[in-house]
């Protein structure tokens, strides 16, 4: 069984140790456990496997109405977990983080059954550290995690990623025909999650001229919330540079054909940038528990592996800063050899390993 979600940097470390299970041990049964109403919920079955969801919601910071039921779902969880634990009888169960992953770990703990948790960032949410006291492996995508998980317990693998994401050779070709882009321009490439992030899409909105006038094409995927807006915003420019989506599915090519790239420093963005090898600017969401993105970026950032450039200064130094990676030809591979050296591109099978020696 293996549980969590709410983002795509739970989701997709989840699908892919699921994966990696599947091409080593192709007649295992799985079932994923997640939160009813989370995206988990529709790109788990995408990705061909059963879920079942949870009615368990997270804990409202401000004292919310929403916070009065809490207690009531958290039960219902766990006794759901309980039942889908006792029917569908799990040689091991994995938590990757997220809402629904809380109760069916603490209901497996319970049981006897043997549980691996696979943390995503620098720094370990609250439920990840109850877990972990009675968690037999412990698997990280950071260094130094000692703080947070017992030493003896904690497996170094990095984030698992999706295949494709390591073989970008000779997909340029293939990327300029998928998204309309160029061949001798330069491309930044522009990504703020499945949902969007309002501070880099309105950064762009007001450098995008800019950026067209100085020779950039710029591969934009502005989320879900925002596309309507940022779409009908480009139309009226009249530029013809700027390629916004509302999603991009081809990571692979997306990737292939970027000289910069401009993210947010989730956990999951990070560790297949540091595979892909390319110039990073991250812009951390401040509005994230604890200012993970942040630790997540700092962590690249003081290894000299990527460009820090914070989210209250985005919107007006987004063009300089890109500038001074693009037209500094030294400073964009220093950047790119350096990101590459952090990268954990056998994390899924380090991963499946970890697993494989818990299981009785």
């Amino acid at each position: 069984m293996i549980s969590g979600g709410g983002t795509g940097g739970h989701i997709y470390p989840a699908i892919a140790i699921a994966n990696a299970w599947k091409e080593k041990h192709p007649y295992t049964e799985f079932l994923f456990v997640g939160a009813e109403g989370k995206m988990e919920m529709q790109k788990v079955p995408e990705a061909g496997y059963k879920i079942e969801g949870l009615k368990v919601a997270g804990l409202q910071r401000s004292l919310t109405l929403s916070n009065l039921s809490f207690p009531f779902k958290l039960l219902a969880s766990l006794k759901k977990a309980k039942s889908l634990i006792r029917d569908f009888k799990p040689n091991a169960v994995v938590g990757v983080g997220g809402y629904a992953s809380g109760p069916l770990l603490y209901a497996a703990q319970n049981k006897g059954i043997p549980t691996l948790i696979q943390e995503q960032n620098s720094y370990a949410g609250l439920t990840n550290k109850l877990l972990s006291k009675r968690a037999q492996k412990i698997c990280v995508a950071y260094p130094n995690m000692g703080a947070f998980f017992p030493e003896d317990r904690l497996t170094y693998t990095g984030n698992p990623v999706r295949k494709d994401i390591m073989e970008l050779n000779g997909k340029r070709k293939a990327a300029e025909a998928r998204f309309g882009l160029k061949a001798d321009k330069k491309t930044l490439l522009v990504l703020g999650g499945s949902l969007g992030a309002r501070t880099i899409n309105l950064a762009v909105l007001q450098d995008m001229k800019v950026l067209e006038e100085s020779g950039y094409q710029v591969l934009w995927q502005c989320g879900r919330f925002y596309f309507e807006e940022m779409n009908a915003k480009v139309k009226e420019s009249g530029l013809n540079e700027i390629h916004v989506n509302e999603f991009i599915r081809e990571m692979d090519l997306a990737y292939a054909a970027a000289d910069v790239v401009v993210s947010r420093a989730g956990a999951l963005s990070v560790s297949e940038l540091s595979l892909v090898g390319k110039p990073v600017i991250f812009i951390p969401s401040p509005n994230v528990a604890e200012d993970h993105q942040t630790k997540n970026a700092m962590a690249y950032v003081s290894q000299e592996a990527a460009i820090l450039l914070k989210d209250s200064e985005a919107i007006g130094k987004l063009k300089s800063t890109v500038d001074s990676v693009m037209n500094d030809e030294n400073r964009a591979e220093k950047l790119a050899s350096n990101i590459i050296k952090l990268a954990k591109p056998n994390a899924a099978i380090e991963i499946i390993e970890a697993l494989e020696g818990i299981i009785k």
